[in-house]
């Protein structure tokens, strides 16, 4: 599909564009559909300027700061993500990378997990090299986590501490290393929606295996707090948009379906996402398990139909 096709997609009514992402999701993916839980295993207090970020010391958030968490707490955040539904567990930190006493701690706790829970790990624990990849994955880890966040042109207007070609490195490390790749980012920042297509196009080009995706929640104490909130519609489009370039890809709904969604959530799954964060975010609440796990039903019906 030319880039002129795929712009053309954008202007295609909703109904149609929904049916088509819907038919892409069928042939590719059928009824597979992923649940994740995140742990924010570090907080706070990250040197790096994201506007969008809770944890970042440029802001003032009254976010939490604690230093990696316990073995043990991980440990039993993982038998919760376990005991939730979900299938992958996710280990999450805050800052641009880790020390090397915290990547082995990560290590470490990947290899408990994974030996004692059996769950499925995955980590996301900012700009690593290659050596360190191999460390993590002979530990257990089989996915990492690395947002490319937005388009290449947008971004420098979202993060100026580092840039894109620096996601790009990592998230290429972490491929060499034999691991798969989470990476999406988030939309509504004030992209457009040719930014979103350009973003969508560069994590084909990279084959990513999993892309979540965000709806920015603007918190209070950050450059975007006064952002307006994306329109559910525009969410929606979004999602079809990425499914019918992505194909045969898990796309995941993650922070912000709540509050933009709304009731509409079963929609993105007829629009082609196929996975989604259960049990909260970072720094932000999520739905009760129980009403997430009636939607799950609800998709499979919707699905099987």
């Amino acid at each position: 599909m030319s880039r002129q096709e795929i712009y053309n997609l954008l202007k295609l009514p909703l109904p149609e564009l929904i049916s088509r992402a819907d038919k892409v999701r069928q042939e590719f993916i059928g009824s597979k559909l992923e649940l994740c839980s995140i742990l924010n295993a570090k907080s706070g207090f990250c040197n790096q300027d994201c506007k969008f970020c809770a944890q970042s010391a440029c802001h003032q958030t009254g976010a939490p700061v604690y230093p990696f968490k316990t073995k043990k707490e991980i440990l039993e955040a993982a038998k919760r993500a376990k005991d939730i539904g979900a299938e992958r567990f996710d280990i999450v930190t805050s800052g641009d990378t880790l020390s090397k006493d915290e990547l082995n701690k990560a290590c470490d706790a990947i290899a408990e997990v994974i030996s004692k829970i059996g769950i499925k790990m995955c980590a996301s624990l900012g700009s690593l090299d290659e050596e360190a990849f191999i460390l993590l994955k002979e530990a257990g880890l089989s996915r990492y986590h690395h947002n490319i966040e937005t388009s290449p042109g947008y971004f420098p207007r979202i993060v100026t501490t580092h840039t894109f070609q620096d996601r790009i490195k990592t998230i290429k490390a972490a491929k060499r290393a034999g691991l798969e790749v989470c990476s999406g980012g988030i939309i509504g920042m004030g992209e457009t929606l040719e930014d979103r297509v350009e973003m969508a196009i560069c994590l084909k080009e990279l084959d990513v295996d999993s892309v979540p995706i965000n709806v920015l929640v603007p918190i209070k104490g950050t450059p975007l707090e006064r952002r307006d909130t994306l329109s559910c519609h525009e969410a929606i489009r979004t999602i079809a948009v990425f499914r019918i370039i992505l194909k045969d890809k898990i796309i995941k709904i993650a922070a912000g379906r709540e509050s933009v969604l709304k009731d509409f959530q079963a929609m993105a799954f007829m629009a082609g996402a196929n996975g989604m964060l259960i049990g909260g975010y970072l720094t932000i609440k999520g739905r009760e398990v129980s009403e997430d796990r009636e939607l799950v039903e609800e998709i499979e019906k919707l699905w099987q139909r």
